[in-house]
């Protein structure tokens, strides 16, 4: 896999489980936008999905974090719905109990 350190962790710092070779995303909210990277290589935990980057994935997303902000990445629109978990309250007793039920 193209995982530029082979030497990662090989237990998951929250959980203890083994870690794998894998990729992930990574999100990030910068102002009223988000941004996902895809396609991460990582050292992933197979039980609570947190990951590990090697040095030069950390300075790519690094990149790509400060083109974002700079306005110099042109990303692909992202179809996303926010819910504000306070805003519940005020929600009719129908859509608030369809809620309640998940």
């Amino acid at each position: 896999m193209g995982v530029e350190n082979r030497m990662g962790p090989c237990e998951c710092l929250l959980c203890k489980s083994k870690m794998r070779e894998g990729t992930t995303e990574f999100v990030a909210r910068v102002g009223a936008q988000v941004l996902v990277i895809k396609n991460i290589p990582a050292f992933v935990c197979p039980n609570c999905d947190e990951a590990y980057y090697s040095i030069d994935t950390q300075r790519k997303i690094d990149r790509i974090m400060k083109a974002f902000h700079e306005g110099k990445l042109l990303a692909k629109p992202l179809a996303a719905g926010e819910v504000d978990l306070n805003a519940l309250e005020a929600c009719l007793p129908a859509p608030l109990a369809a809620i309640e039920d998940l």
